[in-house]
């Protein structure tokens, strides 16, 4: 299996990936700053979020115990499962007892997260993605690239191939292969015996599950089958509709520039008697794999406010050049380089806590304001202090590195050479054997305020330590 440098290596030398990133980061940065125009007193919204996840977070066994009353009373069945492994038995397990044949699923980073559909097709189970995104990647045989836009590596040419070798159609705009994957998804709604959910979120308070969306699948994936499972992880509840309102102030304008989604549906268990639609048996699975161990840890808990907005990675300059795919695992970005290292800790995964310049963009975008460069910087503290995960050429540059940031004119002095380097690295290029490593390097340059920057981090990491 390649390691993340491999793959990040491979990526980045795929030019027409990094434009296919760059301009779709571009697009979506857009459109959040655009939403945001008019919004107000940003900082006072992402404090109320903050709080407000912080406050369910803290107090997350009280508040899982309420939802569970809540969804009961409701007439829904909530299930713990402690690892993938038990959340794949309990969904498969509820689709065979109904004789389930064919599974229909709304967008959901979690059933990823679980390897869902693997195991539904080892139950001899369809399972069809209905999130056009998710559809083109499934159809493709790949994982998402991004946790809002999983299709975003693909380009429309890419995407009319795939439909025309998978579905026997193709088209040359954008909207005709849309009606096509519409047609092909509207039978299978129709024949669908489970749909299957992630959650945005769920309400202690009401036993409520809180799903955005702009497509209108997940409405069809709700209410059409008899059944409806939504799983969820353990951090995402909120304990107030209130509380919900903060998140929802802030989550659709990051994730994707709007106020407000097309659709948002708030579920409080199945069908009740006299209502026309809506699935006969409800479902939720509250999934742990690893969360209440991040929980005891008072220095990263902080990553349990993520909202999955996405908004982290559409600003990081490595994700841009690299993409989703080469981070390995479900969750990319910043976001994932501080998750996937808490959730499945390995000398592998912690290299992704290197997937940092350092710039601070994803805190300053992110609406929870989590600190994911001070996060990374402390991951790689353990890496190497508590794991021992440094060779001996890792720990000399580290000590090169340190002296000369600790010396601002020295390193304004190198810095400087090394820029006055940058036409001859991109001369290099010329070379065939030195064409990759020339294209896609080039030496940075940081803003000057660098050291008063960073000390004002170190403050507010310390300032905040205490709500972690």
């Amino acid at each position: 299996m390649d390691t993340f440098e491999q793959r990040a290596e491979k990526a980045a030398a795929d030019a027409r990936l990094r434009g296919v990133l760059r301009r779709a980061a571009g697009v979506l940065r857009g459109l959040r700053e655009r939403a945001f125009a008019d919004f107000g007193d940003i900082e006072a919204a992402k404090a109320r979020l903050r709080k407000a996840r912080l406050r369910s977070v803290l107090r997350l066994p009280e508040m899982l115990t309420r939802l569970e009353e809540r969804v009961t009373a409701a007439g829904g069945v909530v299930h713990y499962a402690g690892d993938a492994h038990q959340a794949r038995q309990i969904v498969v397990g509820l689709a065979r007892d109904r004789d389930v044949r064919l599974v229909v699923k709304g967008k959901s980073m979690i059933s990823e997260e679980i390897g869902l559909n693997g195991a539904f097709a080892e139950a001899g189970i369809e399972s069809v993605e209905t999130d056009l995104g998710e559809y083109i990647i499934q159809l493709a045989g790949e994982g998402p690239s991004h946790i809002i836009s999983p299709a975003l590596h693909k380009s429309k040419d890419e995407v009319a191939a795939l439909f025309l070798e998978k579905l026997g159609k193709t088209a040359e705009t954008a909207p005709e292969l849309t009606q096509i994957a519409r047609e092909a998804l509207r039978e299978k709604f129709l024949a669908a015996d489970m749909g299957v959910t992630g959650a945005n979120m769920a309400v202690a308070d009401t036993g409520s599950v809180v799903l955005l969306e702009n497509e209108g699948n997940i409405r069809f994936s709700t209410t059409c089958p008899r059944v409806h499972v939504a799983v969820m992880s353990i951090e995402k509840v909120v304990e107030t509709l209130d509380d919900a309102g903060d998140v929802l102030a802030l989550l659709p304008r990051s994730a994707t520039g709007q106020r407000m989604p097309v659709y948002l549906s708030v579920f409080t268990g199945p069908r009740r008697d006299g209502e026309a639609d809506g699935a006969g048996e409800f479902h939720l699975v509250l999934l742990d794999n690893g969360r209440s161990r991040i929980l005891a840890d008072p220095l990263m808990r902080e990553m349990l406010l993520c909202v999955r907005c996405g908004a982290c990675l559409n600003v990081c300059p490595v994700y841009k050049t690299i993409g989703g795919h080469a981070y390995g695992w479900v969750y990319p970005g910043p976001m994932g380089s501080v998750l996937t290292p808490l959730l499945m800790p390995s000398r592998e995964t912690f290299a992704l806590a290197h997937a940092c310049t350092g710039c601070g963009a994803c805190r300053e975008a992110c609406p929870a304001g989590i600190d994911h460069p001070g996060l990374l910087l402390e991951l790689r503290r353990r890496g190497v202090e508590d794991m021992g995960w440094c060779g001996p050429g890792e720990r000399l540059l580290a000590g090169a590195a340190a002296a000369t940031l600790a010396r601002p004119l020295l390193y304004r002095g190198i810095m400087g050479g090394l820029r006055a380097l940058d036409p001859q690295l991109r001369a290099l290029s010329r070379f065939p054997g030195l064409r990759a490593f020339a294209r896609t390097r080039q030496v940075p340059r940081l803003k000057p305020p660098f050291w008063s920057r960073a000390r004002a981090m170190d403050r507010e990491r310390l300032r905040r330590g205490g709500d972690r």
